[in-house]
């Protein structure tokens, strides 16, 4: 180590002393004479001076920051000498180096030992660890995002488009899968199964093969006949298929325009759709089963009619269905509320809105129109009954009496006029409590449009003239009425 020398003077004499850097006082012997000059040496390279610290900066002990040994075996620091202090026991110059700290040095310090925390071999064994598994976590993590997006991506396709066309829809459909028939065959089949311009029993056909063939069930398809509904999900018709059950026994019925509630389920039990008329009759009285699935009978039933016969008279509309043997009162009823939605259109809405009647209003007026004449008279019947409205008349209707007796007949006695109902028409003004028979189209329609020309020239009766076609004889007066029931009534044979 090289000396830092300076030259101090004793106090007590003038003796030149040498004091090395390291504090050791070094005399010249007392006998020595001045010193031989020396050969001059060549100069050294200078060194660049280290900044020296002013006295302010110097760290005192109170101050001094911890640094720890790791951080100071690394560390440069500048090195400051601290005044010369005299030992008093010793009599010697005593010369003292201190470091001198700032903030940014500190923050140095500390930043160097974060970035030499970790060892060099470890971190090369991480890189190296992290370059032979990196290849693996990249395909696990898109396996795994691919697996999610197709798992969404199957669930929302099958959601939309493999679950039943209508789950409501019951209805019957004779299906003749021919031997030999493929996935593609079949699924062009049960697509077109609903005719022209109807649903069929399947949303897609590329869903059907696709679904066939991911569950492996092609060469499982059986040719046959089958007999499957819109309410079926594809699932359901392929396990059909594939298992060739033998399809389900079905059967037809007709309801026709003017039947009632009770009609039907007499005609239901004849033709072995149902054992019994009890449990359809209560289903029709209440509506409650059906306010879930229909809107109009949630009206109905929220509303309350405490004085109707059946909640749903008038609403099982007129029409030809196919059902299976052993169908459920339930289904069977859903069928007729479905046809009468699709029938009742937001045209027939609109115009009831126009004339301020209630959609059940309408239906009312058309199950007396369908019981009072036959459809080429509806609209003159329709007129007659908006003009003794309008001139606050009762209807006069003897099918509402007819109805509430459970009769057909044509004339009744003075007692049976005198019936106290709200269906009597003969003693209570207005429309009766509730429909009293299911009408079809042209009975609807004939109460929301009337015979303009009838409702004109003001006729107000009515009554049969030809009992073998139903065809009817209109009044102005009451005079011209009576003499007309007295020309006819021979003919009608009551």
């Amino acid at each position: 180590m090289s000396l830092f020398k300076k030259q101090f003077m004793r106090p007590d004499d003038g003796d030149d002393i040498e004091i090395a850097a390291d504090g050791i006082v070094i005399e010249p012997p007392a006998d020595a004479a001045e010193p031989a000059p020396e050969e001059a040496e060549e100069p050294a390279p200078e060194e660049a001076e280290e900044p020296v610290a002013d006295e302010d900066e110097i760290v005192t002990e109170e101050e001094a920051i911890d640094i720890s040994p790791e951080v100071a075996k690394t560390a440069v620091f500048p090195v400051v000498d601290k005044p010369p202090q005299i030992n008093m026991n010793t009599q010697e110059i005593e010369i003292t180096r201190e470091i001198v700290l700032d903030d940014s040095m500190i923050k140095d310090a500390k930043k160097g030992k974060k970035r030499r925390k970790m060892d060099p071999a470890k971190k090369e064994m991480l890189l190296k660890t992290w370059s032979k598994i990196s290849p693996a976590a990249a395909f696990i993590c898109a396996l795994l995002i691919t697996f999610i997006v197709v798992r969404v991506g199957v669930k929302v396709v099958y959601n939309k488009l493999a679950q039943p066309v209508d789950p409501s829809d019951p209805t019957p459909v004779v299906v003749e899968i021919p031997k030999g028939s493929g996935a593609s065959a079949i699924a062009k089949i049960l697509y077109e199964a609903g005719g022209e311009g109807n649903p069929g029993l399947i949303k897609n056909k590329a869903v059907f093969k696709v679904y066939v063939d991911f569950m492996n069930k092609s060469s499982g398809l059986k040719a046959g006949t089958y007999i499957l509904s819109r309410n079926m999900s594809i699932s359901d018709i392929v396990n059909i298929i594939c298992t060739g059950n033998p399809p389900r026994a079905s059967v037809k019925f007709t309801i026709s325009e003017g039947m009632t509630v009770e009609s039907i389920a007499n005609k239901l039990v004849e033709k072995g759709i149902l054992k019994s008329g009890d449990r359809f009759l209560e289903l029709c009285k209440t509506g409650e089963a059906f306010t879930n699935s229909h809107w109009f009978v949630k009206q109905l039933v929220d509303e309350g009619r405490p004085d109707r016969v059946y909640m749903l008279e008038g609403y099982l509309f007129p029409d030809t269905y196919e059902v299976y043997e052993d169908a459920t009162e339930e289904e069977v009823i859903t069928k007729m509320l479905d046809r009468f939605n699709e029938i009742y259109s937001r045209k027939y809405i609109e115009r009831a809105e126009e004339l301020d009647l209630t959609m059940d209003q309408v239906v009312i007026l058309a199950s007396i129109i369908e019981k009072e004449a036959k459809p080429f008279d509806f609209n003159k019947v329709s007129a007659v009954f908006y003009s003794r409205t309008a001139l606050d008349m009762p209807l006069y209707s003897d099918a509402t009496l007819g109805y509430i007796l459970k009769t057909n007949a044509m004339e009744f006695s003075p007692a049976e006029l005198d019936t106290d109902s709200p269906y009597n028409t003969y003693k209570y003004k207005g429309l009766p409590a509730g429909p009293i028979s299911n009408p079809g189209v042209a009975a609807i329609e004939a109460a929301l449009y009337p015979n303009e020309q009838y409702i004109e020239e003001g006729y107000l009766f009515f009554c049969l003239m030809d009992p073998n076609t139903g065809a009817l004889v209109f009044a102005k007066t009451a005079e011209e009425h009576a003499a007309n029931v007295e020309k006819y009534r021979p003919l009608w044979g009551n």
